[in-house]
């Protein structure tokens, strides 16, 4: 547990530099004015009135810790302190702990020894993928290794992060937080130090860009661009941590039943291609629950691939009668998703209507700013203007609810440049990182406001803090269509436990993956693997990619679509439990899918990061190498049912067999 004895604080200022260019970011900050200050500038606090408005039920019990900062002393006794943007606090700490969340990470599971930007950017940096492929090329095969975490960049961030330490009690809190414990009740005082727990979070209540510092045993560094708020909070395990994050934070609500009653299939230009592989999924027994037409709107061609043409209404030369189609296939039983984003093809009168009304994000000559996303400009809606957002909203419940949609991808986010000039005047630095959230708040009150919730969903790639009040489910952003340790198929694993530690814990990914450049292509073992994996998850849901032509789909042959049908059937019979799950979800904040030290603790369950467990009782280890027949399986200290043959294991190590179709896959005996 973090030490509030002797915590360290610096104030300083920052000239930053955050360029954009394509959704990723130069990170160039130089401190000027550092001043070191003493602990009598900071007050702790038992928190009983910090809540949310939306969660005071219980706030006449102390919760837990919060820190501030006092700007009114510094500021008197630091004059200079007017011109300070950048606060760095350091704690000490336990050696041993680990540390998980920060939103969502794809190559590490564990933080321990990393440096850890919390700011909203394109996961899929074209330098990184650039570096990837030339290594490619010149070793003959797809690099091994993992990219130094420090590159990597994420779609969703949150200055949340839990921490863990295997086996030992942490120890009570010291100095000014056991006297600030004693004059709060005393259920409160054996919550935050008799019980010794041993799981804690931290969370900030900041928007601003901030950093977590995990590389020195025995301290934890943060840097802050605002002093905000720093709430620490500690449970006995991590389902009840979970549930004291919720109260924070929120918790997703449950998705239409419906999602859980097939697979949804991404399928692109038009009904007729729709009608001619709904026919083959049903010769094959294949249970489909929507189809996912990201081109509903219409399409471009770029050298990037086949991509959606940023226009919010249908297509009527693609999608003819789009709303006649949908109807139809609603009463067979299949919903019609769709798909949006905050930007605007600056080609079609869409966009031009929002240019006239000034609706769109301004540059700094009060022009309309054009973001270049992989090959083409567009303008960016500015959801900072009132009529801008309601305008955008009615976009939404027209021209997509108002057809019939039963949900759509709500991508992006991620974009706002922070030399922009919104309509608020906002400071794009301090809001860059809320611009997802705001973006679901957007969503999600067009289907409240249609009354279509719990019928009608969306779900979203970026995210910050408060994405978790307003999304309705995440899905894990564009992966390679490849291998890769951090971009590929085994990506998705670490990046849903990290979300669930960071309080999101709903999730799932696009079976076979999204991005196909140069020799990267998908081949079919890639695809059958991923969706063996996308089984034991909230949702499974395929998509073409950005090249279809160059990527195996589900109808590739006979045996995937045999393959996928199997999968989809299995799936189908865990229908209860994922309800079960999900609503423990919705109404606790325990997640789907959990790490194994959720409920196990044991000092490796703290350090796999590609195994899993779905819901309490499932325990999932996919097949994330290629040409594997067989996977090394730890399992934790219990009695497990392998499902593909019925044997019972213990707690231990395993090379277990794991032919296509048959990934390792446990549930508890006797549940």
């Amino acid at each position: 547990m973090i030490s509030l004895e002797n915590i360290e604080l610096k104030a300083a200022h920052s000239n930053a530099r955050f360029p954009m260019v394509r959704g990723s970011f130069q990170y160039d900050e130089q401190f000027t004015q550092e001043t070191e200050l003493g602990q009598e500038y900071l007050q702790i606090s038992p928190e009983c009135s910090d809540c949310p408005d939306a969660k005071k039920e219980n706030q006449e019990e102390s919760r837990g810790f919060v820190l501030r900062i006092d700007t009114e002393k510094l500021l008197e006794e630091h004059p200079e302190g007017e011109n300070w943007n950048r606060y760095f606090l350091r704690f000490r700490t336990d050696p041993e702990e680990h540390y998980y969340g920060c939103g969502e990470t794809f190559s590490e599971f564990d933080l321990k020894g990393q440096r850890v930007r919390v700011w909203v950017a394109e996961h899929q940096n074209i330098a990184k993928n650039d570096e990837k492929l030339d290594r490619w090329e010149q070793e003959g095969h797809p690099p091994e290794e993992k990219l130094e975490f420090s590159r990597c960049e994420s779609y969703y961030v949150q200055p949340t992060f839990v921490a863990a330490l295997s086996g030992t009690p942490i120890s009570d809190l010291t100095g000014a937080a056991s006297e600030a414990v004693s004059e709060a009740d005393s259920d409160a005082a054996e919550t935050c130090t008799g019980a010794k727990p041993k799981c804690w979070y931290l969370h900030i209540d900041t928007t601003g860009f901030t950093v977590f510092d995990f590389t020195e045993p025995g301290w934890i560094g943060v840097e802050m661009s605002e002093p905000a708020p720093v709430f620490i909070e500690s449970a006995e395990g991590f389902p009840e941590l979970s549930g004291k994050l919720a109260e924070r934070l929120g918790t997703v609500p449950l998705p239409p039943e419906w999602t859980l009653d097939g697979i949804i299939l991404g399928i692109q230009q038009g009904p007729v291609v729709i009608e001619e592989k709904l026919a083959k999924c049903r010769q094959h027994g294949i249970k489909v629950a929507g189809i996912w037409s990201q081109d509903w709107c219409g399409c471009r061609r770029t050298g990037f691939g086949y991509q959606v043409m940023w226009n919010w209404e249908a297509d009527d030369g693609l999608y003819p009668d789009l709303r006649e189609h949908i109807l139809k296939w609603q009463q067979e039983g299949i919903r019609f998703l769709g798909y949006i984003n905050p930007f605007m093809a600056i080609e079609k009168e869409l966009y031009f209507e929002a240019s006239r009304k000034g609706y769109c994000v301004k540059d700094k000559e009060g022009k309309d700013y054009l973001v270049t996303i992989t090959t083409f400009p567009a303008a960016m809606i500015d959801l900072t203007n009132p009529d801008a957002y309601e305008w955008y909203k009615d976009v939404i419940k027209k021209n997509m609810i108002g057809i019939g949609m039963g949900g759509w991808m709500a991508d992006f986010g991620e974009y706002l440049p922070t030399d922009a000039v919104l309509f608020d005047g906002s400071d794009p630095m301090l809001i860059h990182n809320d611009w997802p959230a705001i973006w679901a708040k957007l969503n999600r009150e067009a289907i409240e406001e249609c009354g279509k919730l719990g019928d009608v969903f969306f779900f979203t790639r970026a995210g910050f803090t408060d994405t978790i009040r307003y999304s309705t489910m995440m899905w894990n952003g564009d992966q390679h269509v490849d291998w890769s340790i951090d971009d590929g198929i085994a990506s998705v694993i670490p990046a849903t436990l990290s979300l669930a530690m960071s309080g999101y814990g709903i999730a799932h990914s696009d079976v076979g993956g999204y991005t196909t450049i140069r020799q990267m292509t998908r081949g079919k073992e890639l695809f059958m693997r991923w969706a063996e994996m996308c089984v034991f998850s909230p949702m499974m849901r395929t998509h073409e990619g950005n090249q279809p032509t160059r990527s195996i789909q589900f109808d590739g042959d006979e045996e995937m679509l045999d393959h996928l049908a199997e999968c989809v059937r299995r799936h189908l019979e865990l229908k209860p439990y994922l309800q079960e799950c999900l609503r423990e979800e919705a109404e606790c904040g325990v997640p789907v899918m959990r790490p194994l030290f959720y409920h196990y603790d044991e000092p490796e369950a703290y350090t796999e990061s590609y195994e899993y467990l779905l819901g309490r009782d499932i325990l999932v280890a996919p097949v994330i190498a290629k040409g594997a027949r067989t996977r090394e399986v730890y399992l934790p200290e219990d009695t497990w049912i392998h499902l593909p043959t019925g044997r019972e294991y213990h707690g231990g190590h395993y090379t277990l067999e794991a032919p296509l179709g048959e990934p390792p896959v446990f549930r508890r005996n006797g549940t």
